[in-house]
């Protein structure tokens, strides 16, 4: 017999080969659609993430917390982050490193350096001899950069974000202080490199918070400008910085909110950490002056005593916010002595009398910025943790004149909110609402050149130009283009900071060079020789403050013009084609209208002769005159770069860092791997050995058995405790392993034994049910019977075949002592009661779907009854079943494909477990 295979079409074999690889493509990116945020506070940190069919929401550490300390421990083989750093720095403060932001961007002549070494002196700081940047020598063989140890924090912060996601991320907005400068943000963005992190932006926190605060105050912005001032103190600075929000008209989206920063004032000290250190140093001389006299050493010499005393004086700090007065303790401060002291609220505020008196100046700073008044501002909104300090709100609240000070602001969590709301409109998988949002410059940057001038026929000079190119509090990002004219040879100019008077002389050691970047010109002569008949432009230079406030040069071109005449020329091909297509659809003359004598007879022009018709012939090749046009000539010009302010890292030696980070972070792996793998070994012997002595195992198994498997157990406990310490993840993996497959029979044998009175409970619920409906079947008149007879007795069979089955197993599994591996098995009884259920459900489904016959009416108008022996066949009987569900009585597999076979409201057992798909 000849069976014709139809083939499937190639067109069609390829559209699905496209649905499978669009479909692929889908799934791969759904894996990926996760974006984060990451608020880097200097003393802890918040993450935030968004997913699909999850808001934006905080990440929860690995103890369950919403912030997570910024701290790492590093010692030679292993690395702490989080709270388990925090506790490590009581026992290791020299390898346990906090607070090296503040060295981001550093070299060693910076203030900050040496005020970092005076806080912590128990780091050793070395120097880089080519960047002169700040390391920390952990030991001699570890060393590691700032920007090193802020990317082992985000990749630690990445890890947070993937294991509460359930998915790898790899997109970040990551919050920067808004007094970062060029050389801060880069080493930031470095640092993200390092994590393997794609940095959406970097926002500043005080526009996280900003975002934060308007995302969910929607419906109250309007068109009226309404002017908000947030003042942030968190641990390391202080920021205040004026925004307006207001409606405004996009071309995009139409009228959306937008937020502007008008004005910035900061002070990169005030913050909580010093007020700690002032308490620390305290209660240092307290504790001191209590050994008076007994000849003992200073506790300032101590790193530890000094990390205890750091701890309490931050608890300490806390504490006094809400009450008077307060005991600090500390057990077995040093030589094993406590230590005990009453502080007050008066002593503390005493102590930091000098800071309180800094709190109105970034006020006064973000006033003078914006070019407002106090007046103008309706809301002053406190942000960050040391605001809660009473002394710092009440000098505050003094300052800005206002009746209260407004706290409807989640203090700790609106930066990383509003900055994953970025990162979710960032972000190509997302659709947000659009808030615009207007960033300010805080730094002005100006470009500075000197070409010669004659003054006098004969006298040349010199001539110094300015010219500003981002503007201080202008918006960004921006691209701004600068045109150098009169120059025809190479040249150079130079990129620097602008006025920036605003700083004190204390903020401008801090802030570092001033001069950004030296930009070398290479090919002006050159596209000079190349264009001589041109006109020039100017060298244009392009530059980019991107979103980051990271400014780049993009291109340097020198732009030439000159004005072209070109000559007429004959009508192109393409355009007496054009008309040639044009006269077939009425454009023209064609043979078939001459013959219907629809001619179309053109007038004589009085310059042109008339032909034979009244047509003015056209001159072939006709020429057309085009008017002189502009041509633009750009040559691109050649740059070198020399970096003024900090260097980058070169890129071999990031690669290095980076590879270091990677090493370190499969260390770690590695490492965890390990633990799980021996907690997995010891778990299991504990537990086993317990449950040698429950009865349920003890009844299914014999005493050798049990003798054997505990051997096995204690001599694999000892293993473990004796070689366990320098076994690999591998050989703990086999040696469970192989417990395991020693005990898989005895586990099996109970489990089983489990699940016996619930599975045959539900067998015998089944075949009585599918008996008591196989009866009822049989009873319907034979007039309206739906079920064919091989129908009704193929589940007969089945019934009668699952009775028998049930039966014979119970029966040969009594045979069997309990110690040896059952023949009754709970999966086959799944199997008999799927197979029954099936057979149910399809007579079930074809009832459901089953039109009714309709009866032939009376002379009387009654309808009339079919007689008795009629076949369902004769009363034309049409049974419709779903589409695509074609059934060959009988067969218990025609159902599998597809669970369960019939809509759920068609019938339900609820003693039947239901499958899973």
């Amino acid at each position: 017999m000849t069976v014709k295979v139809r083939r499937q079409r190639p067109r069609r074999r390829v559209f699905w080969a496209l649905v499978a690889v669009l479909l692929a493509d889908l799934l791969a990116l759904s894996d990926t659609l996760a974006v984060m945020s990451v608020d880097l506070g200097s003393e802890s940190m918040k993450v935030a993430i968004v997913k699909p069919g999850v808001p934006m929401e905080i990440v929860l550490n690995k103890e369950s917390r919403r912030k997570t300390p910024v701290i790492v421990t590093l010692k030679e083989n292993e690395r702490f982050f989080g709270d388990s750093a925090a506790s490590m720095a009581i026992k290791n403060p020299k390898a346990t490193l906090r607070y090296f932001q503040h060295l981001l961007g550093k070299q060693a002549d910076n203030p900050h350096v040496a005020l970092y070494q005076a806080r912590f002196p128990e780091h050793e700081l070395t120097f880089d001899p080519q960047r002169q940047t700040v390391h920390f020598q952990i030991s001699p063989q570890l060393q590691f950069s700032p920007e090193e140890v802020l990317g082992m924090v985000l990749n630690y912060s990445r890890s947070l974000a993937e294991d509460f996601a359930e998915q790898p991320i790899k997109d970040a907005v990551i919050t920067v202080p808004v007094f970062f400068n060029q050389a801060e943000r880069r080493a930031v963005l470095q640092a993200a490199r390092m994590a393997g992190l794609k940095v959406l932006q970097l926002i500043n926190d005080n526009t996280a918070t900003a975002l934060s605060y308007g995302v969910f105050r929607r419906k109250d912005i309007n068109t009226t400008a309404q002017n908000i001032m947030f003042y942030d103190m968190g641990s390391g600075s202080t920021v205040c910085t004026i925004v307006t929000y207001q409606m405004v008209k996009t071309k995009e989206a139409g009228m959306q909110p937008q937020l502007q920063i008008r004005g910035v004032g900061f002070d990169r000290t005030l913050g909580g950490l010093e007020m700690e250190l002032r308490l620390r140093e305290h209660l240092a001389g307290l504790f001191n002056e209590q050994r008076k006299g007994q000849r003992a050493k200073d506790v300032r010499e101590n790193p530890r005593a000094m990390a205890k005393l750091l701890r309490e004086a931050n608890r300490l700090k806390t504490v006094l916010s809400a009450n008077a007065d307060h005991m600090a303790q500390i057990e077995g401060l040093m030589d094993d002595v406590d230590f005990k002291a009453k502080v007050t609220r008066v002593e503390f505020e005493e102590l930091c009398a000098d800071l309180f008196e800094r709190v109105p100046g970034p006020v006064q700073q973000a006033l003078q910025s914006a070019e407002m008044s106090l007046d103008e501002i309706e809301q002053v909104i406190l942000v960050g943790g040391a605001t809660r300090v009473p002394k710092v709100q009440e000098v505050l609240l003094k300052a800005v004149g206002k009746e209260e000070l407004g706290k409807n602001i989640n203090a700790d969590e609106a930066a990383a909110m509003g900055a994953v709301y970025q990162a979710a409109a960032l972000s190509k998988a997302f659709k947000v609402k659009p808030f615009v949002v207007r960033d300010a410059v805080v730094y002005p940057i100006l470009v500075e050149f000197t070409r010669e001038v004659e003054e006098e026929p004969g006298v040349h000079s010199l001539k110094h130009n300015k010219r500003v190119l981002f503007s201080r509090m202008g918006p960004y990002p921006q691209r701004k283009v600068i045109t150098f004219n009169r120059y025809c040879h190479d040249f150079n100019f130079h990129i620097n900071y602008g006025d920036l008077g605003f700083l004190g002389p204390e903020d401008l050691r801090v802030f570092g060079s001033q001069n950004l970047t030296t930009v070398k010109l290479k090919g002006v002569g050159d596209s000079f020789k190349k264009y001589p008949d041109y006109e020039s432009k100017g060298i244009k230079a392009h530059f980019n403050l991107d979103e980051s406030g990271v400014l780049s040069l993009d291109r340097v071109e020198s732009v030439f013009e000159t004005l072209v005449e070109d000559s007429p020329e004959e009508e192109s091909t393409l355009t007496k084609l054009g008309n040639t297509i044009s006269s077939l659809f009425g454009g023209g003359t064609t043979p078939d209208a001459k013959e219907n004598g629809t001619d179309t007879v053109q007038k004589p022009s009085e310059k042109a002769e008339a032909g034979p018709e009244g047509i003015a012939p056209a001159p072939e090749g006709e020429k057309k005159q085009k008017p002189a046009r502009k041509q633009r000539m750009v040559e691109e010009i050649g740059v070198e770069l020399v970096v003024l302010d900090l260097p980058d890292l070169p890129e071999d030696k990031l690669a290095q860092s980076v590879q270091k980070l990677q090493d370190l972070t499969l260390r770690d792996l590695e490492k965890q791997e390990r633990e799980k793998a021996a907690n997995s070994l010891e778990a299991f012997i504990f537990e086993t050995q317990d449950k040698l002595y429950q009865p349920e195992y003890q009844e299914v198994s014999t005493e050798e058995q049990r003798e054997e498997i505990s051997g096995k157990l204690s001599a694999a406990s000892t293993w473990l405790e004796d070689e366990g310490v320098g076994a690999t993840t591998v050989m703990l993996k086999e040696k469970l392993a192989e417990l395991r497959k020693l005990c898989q029979g005895l586990f099996f044998r109970v489990e089983e034994r489990k699940k016996w009175p619930e599975r045959l409970s539900a067998l015998d619920n089944l075949l009585n049910h599918s008996s008591m409906f196989l009866k009822g079947a049989r009873l319907i008149p034979e007039m309206d019977q739906i079920f064919t007879e091989v129908e009704m007795t193929t589940l007969e069979k089945v019934i009668n075949e699952t009775w028998a089955w049930k039966n014979a197993t119970l029966a040969e599994q009594a045979k069997l002592p309990a110690t040896e591996k059952p023949v009754l098995l709970s999966k086959d009884i799944e199997a008999k009661m799927m197979a029954l259920d099936r057979e149910v459900q399809y007579l079930l489904n074809k009832a459901k779907f089953t039109k009714p016959r309709p009866r032939p009416k009376d002379k009387n108008g009654t309808r009339a009854e079919p007689p008795l022996n009629a076949s369902a066949s004769d009363q034309g009987e049409k049974v419709i079943l779903p589409a695509g569900e074609g059934r060959v009585p009988g067969c218990m597999f025609c159902w599998t494909e597809r669970w369960p076979p019939f809509p759920p409201e068609a019938v339900s057992y609820p003693w039947f477990p239901s499958r899973p798909d």
